[in-house]
Parts: C-alpha cells; sequence; structure tokens
C-alpha cells in the first residue's frame, strides 16, 4: 500500500512539472542568470527564484544598458518590425516628394512617368533592363544615400542587433526595399548606390552607435543642454527617436536610471586598502 502511495505521488509531482514547470521550479535559488543567453555578454542578476528569472529573461534589454559588443545580441523584434513599418512609410513619403523635385535634380524620364503604366515601369527598370550606373547630383549619391544607409543600420542597431545583423538589415532595406522596392518604379536601379548605401552607411552608423551610447552615458546632453543633445540624437538614429516618441524610448530610459544613480551616490574619502596603492581612495556609496 505504501508503495502505491509513493508512485502515486511520484506521478502527481511529475505530472505538475510538465503543466507548470515554472512554478515548481520558483523554489530553486540562483546566483546568476543571462538576460541573452546566445549574446555573448554574462548580465550578472542577483534573484531568489527561478521564475524571476524567467521573466527578466523574456524582456528586452536595451543595448545602451549593456556593454559595447560589435557580436552581442539582445533583440527586440517588436519594436524592428515597427521601425520597418515606419521605415516603408517614409519610403513613400519620400517618393512624392521626389516627384516634385525638378526632372535636374532626380534624373526621372517625366514622359516615361506620365505614358508607362506603374508596374510595367518596375519591371521594364528591374527585370529588363536592370541596373545602371546613374548621374545623379554628387549629394545625392556620396551624402545623403550614405546618411540613409546609416539610418537604416541604426534602425536595427538600437533594437539590440548586433554589427553583422545590422548591416544585413541596412542592405536589404536600402536594395530590396528602396532601389529594387519603391525607386525602381521611377528609374533603374543605381550601380553605385546598392555598393554605397548599405557599405558607406554601416560604417557612419556604427559611428552613430557610439555617438548615441555617447549621449545615453551623458543623459542625453550636448554642452550641457538636453535640447542639443536631443537634436544629435535625432540625427543620428532617427527612426528610434521617431517611433519612441509612442512606443517608449529604452535609450532614454536607460540614461535616466543612470543619471539618477549618479545622484543618489555618495563619495568618500578612505585610506586605500590595496598594497599596490598609497594614500587614500575615493568610493561611492549608494
Amino acid at each position: 500500500m505504501k508503495v502505491k502511495t509513493m508512485i502515486t505521488r511520484f506521478l502527481i509531482i511529475v505530472a505538475a512539472m510538465l503543466i507548470s514547470p515554472i512554478s515548481i521550479s520558483a523554489y530553486t535559488p540562483v546566483d546568476t542568470c543571462r538576460i541573452d543567453t546566445k549574446c555573448g555578454v554574462n548580465i550578472p542578476v542577483s534573484e531568489t527564484f527561478a521564475d524571476t528569472v524567467g521573466i527578466v529573461k523574456a524582456m528586452p534589454v536595451s543595448p545602451y544598458a549593456l556593454p559595447y559588443s560589435m557580436t552581442g545580441n539582445s533583440y527586440d523584434w517588436h519594436r524592428l518590425w515597427i521601425n520597418t513599418a515606419t521605415l516603408s512609410s517614409a519610403f513613400v513619403g519620400t517618393l512624392f516628394v521626389l516627384e516634385c523635385l525638378p526632372e535636374d535634380a532626380t534624373s526621372w524620364n517625366r514622359a516615361e512617368l506620365q505614358d508607362v503604366p506603374l508596374f510595367k515601369r518596375w519591371y521594364n527598370h528591374v527585370i529588363k533592363k536592370g541596373p545602371e550606373w546613374d548621374h545623379d547630383k554628387f549629394y545625392f549619391n556620396y551624402i545623403l544615400h550614405p546618411y540613409a544607409g546609416a539610418t537604416y543600420f541604426m534602425a536595427a542597431r538600437s533594437c539590440g542587433f548586433n554589427f553583422w545583423k545590422s548591416v544585413l538589415y541596412g542592405s536589404i532595406v536600402s536594395t530590396v526595399g528602396w532601389e529594387f522596392g519603391i525607386e525602381a518604379f521611377m528609374e533603374r536601379p543605381s550601380i553605385q548606390d546598392i555598393f554605397v548605401t548599405p557599405i558607406a552607411g554601416c560604417c557612419i552608423g556604427e559611428g552613430f552607435y557610439h555617438v548615441k551610447r555617447w549621449l545615453v552615458d551623458n543623459d542625453f546632453q550636448l554642452f550641457g543642454s538636453p535640447v542639443l543633445g536631443g537634436i544629435l540624437c535625432f540625427l543620428v538614429d532617427p527612426v528610434n527617436e521617431f517611433t519612441g516618441l509612442w512606443l517608449g524610448n529604452p535609450a532614454r530610459r536607460v540614461a535616466k536610471e543612470r543619471a539618477t544613480s549618479k545622484s543618489d551616490m555618495t563619495l568618500s574619502v578612505v585610506p586605500s586598502l590595496s598594497p599596490a596603492y598609497k594614500g587614500f581612495t575615493l568610493v561611492g556609496y549608494f
């Protein structure tokens, strides 16, 4: 009879573990965890219960709250999809703006745009003729396009994607989304833009990423001015700053937390305890 009772209890425990593993593991103490086990960055988290750790793992962590890394990831897929939809809308709006410019600014064939149907133009430009060496203005090809590539790159980089995945995202957006997508309805894809936009864009974009990390560390202030800091941040990461107006801005949240931590810190001068250093040490207490 005791054996049957023990077997019954064992089956009940196994069933409970299968049905609700979090509640069973709630009594398992842990010391540290990783926010993202694939990011290559260990994030120590002082927690008592494993279910709390599970909640922490499920939350997207801003890359600006993590140490700098070219290979680490902390994915925020929801924000990335919103950014992609925002870029798609911006492409359509840019197309209307460019259509209002004079023909010598864009090199578009106005007669073709009026006489040939929309999708037939795309077929002629992409499938039938293919890319060509364009003759756009210098500032279009070698200033505006690299800057646009940097903003595409930052749209993914600020969502926790590493350098290489942000390069891939920016390349897809600039080639598939713009050159062979929206702009191909108006003209043939540009050979220069296929290469210049993603390659120069990712180099500039990683510089923008460093600038934004610096702004986060300085509470989004430039020369002590939050206005100048906000303008600079919008210039280096316009997509995330725009979507952050209604989604919330994780980078600014990190900056505020760091500023609060600094204001709560008390500095004291104490004798140095290290044999390698003589004299006194400045110690911060929270």
